[in-house]
């Protein structure tokens, strides 16, 4: 078999053969993909190995409260559900009306809905609002919504979380164009806000990996709170 000759055509066709092998999906998350699609919701969702990649680490901290910040159509939430230890829940934060009517279909019809706490409207707005209700501190922490305020987003995570906490930021690397200083894409400038917050911030460990596959080139943030 011929190796196709560009590199996003590459690096698709690896995503598949491993996807195929190790992460084949099911009916449930395809339904979710093919509903998302239907409803002309954007179609960002975490890919197949991206999503089994969060399965794993929710399966790997055991955590008992999960805070997602960006539901889109439910794709990784489904994914994180799966996942949680028995009396694990997620919180699960979605601006749009429309994305948060068919992600709570996707997760009905995924079984997994009873796990799902969905809160509708500005994270920024609703993140005061779960801390005065004592909602934290969670263990485990997914940050996929608008990245012009990611740097917002992980401060507001470091205040509802513990020293343990598991952090991660999806899309940092946008394609590479995360290192333009000069850069006036909001996009861009939230996600290096943010990096240089995390930069100075003693209560966080954290690291970027840098990857490609179906989604194109970008990559994921990962930190823990030492303190």
């Amino acid at each position: 078999m011929a190796l196709p000759k560009s590199g996003r055509q590459l690096w698709t066709a690896v995503d598949e053969y491993f996807r195929a092998l190790i992460a084949p999906g099911d009916k449930y998350l395809e339904a979710a993909v093919k509903a998302n699609r239907k409803a002309g919701l954007p179609a960002i969702d975490v890919s197949p190995l991206q999503g089994q990649h969060l399965n794993i680490l929710v399966r790997m901290t055991q955590p008992k409260r999960v805070l997602e910040i960006g539901t889109l159509g439910g794709y990784s939430t489904i994914c994180m559900a799966r996942a949680l230890p028995v009396g694990g829940r997620i919180v699960t934060l979605e601006f749009s009306p429309r994305h948060a009517e068919v992600a709570r279909k996707n997760l009905k019809n995924a079984g997994v809905l009873d796990r799902v706490d969905m809160r509708m409207g500005p994270a920024l707005h609703i993140l005061p609002i779960l801390e005065s209700e004592g909602a934290g501190p969670f263990d485990f922490i997914f940050i996929d919504a608008d990245k012009q305020s990611n740097a917002e987003y992980v401060k507001w995570a470091l205040r509802l979380s513990r020293p343990g906490t598991t952090i991660v930021v999806d899309n940092v690397v946008r394609d590479g164009k995360v290192i333009d200083g000069k850069s006036k894409d909001p996009d861009i400038v939230g996600t290096r806000r943010m990096a240089e917050l995390i930069a100075k911030e003693s209560r966080l460990s954290a690291t970027v990996m840098q990857n490609v596959g179906a989604k194109g080139y970008d990559g994921f943030l990962l930190a823990v709170v030492v303190q």
